[in-house]
């Protein structure tokens, strides 16, 4: 009997034991189970442009996946298709996009009106050009990071400046005498793009460096004495000394015309310089080519600089950590060094002044950013929602002072009126006397 007693007793304890280890085991399966669950199920969706960078960060995912247990659900689009996918998925409320590249210029003003956006708040934005950063600043906070940058830059043929005595320009009148000198034997003088919609950027820094401005706190200014002295010089310089037809040419209308050896100075985005040098390409060879900053005007040395390209959060992100992981490894030191290192002009300050980077750039490539970083100005167009029609307007100007050689006598009045139809756009959109 006792010992019938005692082996029950054993037995409930034994089999108590075993429970306890059973779902010791289920509870350590289950927070596996969950633990992987996590890491697995970790996915964002992310939209890259068809440009050297997302194709840069396109052949590096698989290393962050690795590296983080993130999925990353990639689109890939040319910049026309990300604007208009962005646009419809954001308008629509479809709410899967995380991470996308972004046109700064052209883009930011709607995001943020429509919220669109995250602010980053914390992300270290130390190693960036305040410059590169305003446009996507709002009540002090950041919704961009700048990726790939641009600014304007004198493309000049060394061995033409040399053969007539002549040192680089470093203001505008020492670029209009160069002009001069240099226009003869079938090579054109100077050129910038000339054609009224792309040459709102372009004649931009020339506005800035006379003291003007396109808008001045939410009002449109370029109708001031200062910037109709600006479209005059650049329609007398282009209009004298430019090639035949310059008043419709863009950019990829006159870098041919460099590369055939047959254009002595050209203003135009820093980003053109490899192509003015490949020899696949071009007559003139790379030892020919120089690159200087944009001479000082009468007030100001101040080229545009503009974030062609930044990184943004989707503000409707349903995984904000994971998405601002990636961000931080996509805007970082190492992988913008690959980029500049594949001739992709970063923004970060501190890969220009790597010597393992520059060494293996043009100085005056080099110089012209550091410059720029310090001194340029981030609006080579107006920033407004109606953007294109206000090109066009500006455009009218340009044309009107091109075609007469900066000679015009209704230059002024012209301007007055296209200012007023801008400022009509500000005051349809709600964004009339909005300062930024």
């Amino acid at each position: 009997m006792l010992i019938n007693k005692i082996t029950r007793k054993l037995s409930i304890l034994f089999l108590g034991i075993a429970l306890i280890f059973m779902f010791s085991a289920s509870c350590q399966k289950n927070n596996t189970s969950e633990n992987n669950t996590d890491t697995e199920h970790k996915e964002i969706r992310v939209l890259l442009a068809d440009h050297p960078y997302g194709n840069l960060l396109y052949s590096l995912i698989p290393d962050f996946e690795k590296e983080t247990g993130i999925k990353v659900l990639l689109e890939h689009y040319n910049e026309n298709e990300l604007t208009n996918r962005l646009n419809s998925e954001f308008s629509e409320g479809i709410p899967l996009i995380d991470v996308f590249m972004t046109r700064p210029m052209t883009e930011t003003l709607l995001f943020l009106k429509n919220n669109w956006m995250m602010p980053l708040d914390g992300y270290d934005l130390s190693d960036y050009p305040s410059n590169t950063l305003e446009i996507g600043v709002k009540d002090g906070k950041p919704y961009f990071i700048p990726l790939v940058v641009e600014w304007q830059v004198l493309y000049y043929r060394k061995d033409l400046l040399e053969a007539a005595g002549l040192r680089v320009p470093v203001n505008f009148n020492e670029l209009e005498n160069a002009a001069r000198v240099l226009n003869r034997d079938g090579v054109a003088g100077f050129a910038s793009r000339g054609a009224p919609f792309p040459a709102v950027s372009q004649i931009s820094s020339f506005i800035f460096s006379y003291g003007g401005r396109y808008i001045n706190n939410g009002a449109a200014v370029f109708d001031t004495p200062e910037a109709v002295d600006a479209f005059r010089y650049y329609g007398r310089i282009l209009g004298m000394y430019g090639p035949q037809g310059i008043a419709g040419m863009s950019w990829d209308h006159i870098m041919p015309i460099f590369q055939a050896g047959r254009l002595a100075m050209w203003t135009d985005a820093s980003v053109f310089y490899g192509q003015l040098i490949d020899p696949q390409v071009s007559n003139v060879p790379a030892e020919n080519v120089g690159v200087a900053r944009l001479p000082r005007g009468p007030v100001s040395q101040q080229p545009y600089i503009v974030t062609s390209w930044g990184m943004s959060i989707s503000s409707s992100t349903k995984d904000f950590d994971s998405s601002m992981r990636f961000l931080e490894w996509a805007a970082s030191k190492e992988i913008a060094q690959k980029a500049m290192l594949a001739n992709i002009p970063m923004a970060r300050l501190s890969v220009w002044n790597d010597p393992s980077v520059t060494t293996h750039i043009n100085p005056g490539i080099v110089d012209t950013m550091i410059h720029a970083s310090q001194f340029g100005n981030p609006y080579p167009m107006p920033l407004m929602t109606s953007i294109v029609q206000a090109r066009n307007l500006i455009g009218e100007v340009i044309s009107e002072s091109i075609n007469t050689r900066g000679t015009s006598p209704r230059l002024q009045s012209l301007a007055a009126q296209k200012n007023a139809e801008l400022n009509q756009l500000l005051r349809n959109d709600g964004e009339y006397g909005t300062a930024r």
